[in-house]
């Protein structure tokens, strides 16, 4: 089952993190999500759509729309496909705990003909990314245990003077809030904005 690691490591009694469960909608492409999260240090979490779950990577210093940064990214567990509308704080004592924020999501396609999985497998997965922020050509590429490297392709979405710590980079495209006001909004009750 590729959420039972998911549903293990959390007591959805505690959390306000979505359980799973729902049918997939139908649309024309998948989707992806970039979450900010400060659990026991900020980083951002890269989520896309494959066969019906959210596969997840942890990405320390986020991704980057410059060709030159290669930014790390550890694959963790695969996340339900509601947690693309999840913005609000994990209690604490619980896994992950501290605020989410949905930084960017939109959709995105594939490149080449084989089926995300097959390039999963085979180390290297190639797509175009069509969000608020982040646009453009994009390669995750498999380099030990469950780290990969996540590199923008040059292209028109390239931008050679990106700063994702920039003032106009660093609020929630669902609610315009910053991780401290995220954290700060009473009992951290759960938002979900679409899904």
């Amino acid at each position: 089952m590729p959420l039972e690691e998911y549903r293990q490591k959390r007591e959805f009694s505690v959390t306000p993190e979505p359980a799973g469960g729902r049918v997939r909608r139908q649309r024309n492409f998948p989707i992806f999500v970039v979450q900010k999260h400060h659990a026991t240090s900020p980083h951002y979490d890269f989520r896309l759509e494959i066969d019906g779950a959210l596969v997840s990577w942890a990405v320390p210093r986020g991704p980057s729309l410059n060709p030159v940064d290669k930014r790390l990214a550890i694959l963790t567990e695969d996340h339900p496909l509601e947690y693309a509308g999840f913005e609000g704080t994990i209690p604490a004592g619980s896994y992950g705990a501290g605020p989410v924020m949905i930084w960017d999501r939109g959709t995105f396609k594939l490149s080449g003909e084989a089926p995300a999985a097959a390039q999963l497998g085979g180390g290297e997965l190639k797509f175009t990314l069509n969000g608020v922020k982040l646009r453009g050509e994009f390669v995750l590429v498999h380099t030990r245990a469950k780290q990969w490297l996540l590199l923008k392709r040059d292209d028109e979405h390239t931008d050679r003077s990106w700063d994702i710590e920039s003032v106009a980079l660093d609020r929630s495209i669902v609610s315009g809030r910053t991780l401290s006001e995220i954290a700060a909004a009473a009992g951290g009750k759960r938002r979900t904005a679409g899904g």
